[in-house]
């Protein structure tokens, strides 16, 4: 066989003309510190990221976002290390809202620099919200005595094991307020020129629609991950999935640290397990999920 033929085989082209490399990253779940199959947190992420911004050729890392929200500390962490990384090696950063991107979930979206949305999903909910249990009559109700000492007259806040105390409810909405201003002035930031800052119904928690949404700037346009990135960077465009490594995490609480010896250890457990469910589950009732 002739050289020229040989060589005829080789993928000359495909190194004269490299196809664009998109990174694909999935934010799909609450996010929270909890580690679980379905909870997002910079522990959760952090090495995925690394990843993603590392690829040989990379064009742009896009943001595959489905959440309800939840912490705004693992929000504004994961927030900041998506900027960071962007800047860090000058790459254009896309997000794309499918069933759901509010509250905490939105924070991660105002990390891209594009946001896009299906005309569907469901959007924004800039606000802040605590959710918790009562259980004092539960417990009153096994002849159960709760017993608190602490050091510091506010030490204890919302105990649900106790009455609610309305001086706790206004402490709350104190910290609520400081937290729901930082998500207001990064919106404003992040989203400059594009809303109107003083569009306060923005801001009241309302969540809107991907149209709705792109009426009112916060998001930037109606598409899909892999058609918006086909049109920006071209039909023979790659997109990497970047998988986040994430504890698989069961319902049932492990009880090996607890023996016949210790059922209350088993049973707290247990009610702890099935309270962080129902306020999963809680967290995505809010939208109809």
């Amino acid at each position: 066989m002739a050289l020229r033929d040989m060589l005829g085989w080789l993928p000359v082209e495909r190194w004269r003309n490299p196809h664009p490399v998109v990174a694909v990253i999935r934010f799909d779940g609450v996010i929270g510190s909890r580690q679980g199959r379905n909870t997002i947190s910079l522990g959760s992420h952090a090495a995925a990221l690394e990843h993603a911004f590392s690829l040989s050729g990379l064009n742009a890392v896009a943001l595959a976002i489905n959440s309800p929200g939840g912490s705004p500390v693992q929000s504004a962490l994961l927030y900041r290390r998506i900027r960071q990384l962007a800047e860090e090696k000058s790459v254009p950063v896309y997000a794309f809202a499918e069933d759901v991107a509010a509250s905490g979930g939105y924070w991660l979206a105002l990390a891209a620099d594009t946001v896009y949305a299906e005309e569907a999903s469901l959007v924004g909910s800039i606000g802040v919200v605590t959710s918790t249990f009562g259980l004092n009559q539960l417990i009153e109700r096994f002849g159960i005595e709760r017993r608190v000492h602490t050091a510091g007259e506010r030490k204890s806040l919302l105990d649900p094991f106790l009455p609610e105390d309305p001086e706790d409810v206004v402490r709350l909405g104190a910290l609520q307020r400081d937290i729901h201003d930082s998500f207001k002035d990064l919106v404003r930031s992040r989203r400059a020129g594009k809303i109107d800052a003083a569009d306060t119904m923005l801001f009241s928690g309302e969540v809107l629609t991907g149209r709705m949404a792109v009426a009112r700037g916060l998001v930037d346009g109606i598409g899909d991950l892999r058609g918006v990135m086909r049109g920006r960077f071209g039909e023979r465009v790659r997109l990497v999935p970047v998988v986040a490594q994430r504890r698989r995490r069961f319902w049932w609480p492990r009880v090996r640290p607890y023996t016949v010896s210790d059922p209350q250890g088993i049973v707290g457990a247990a009610v702890g397990e099935a309270l962080d469910w129902l306020e999963t589950r809680a967290i995505w009732a809010r939208f109809g999920l």
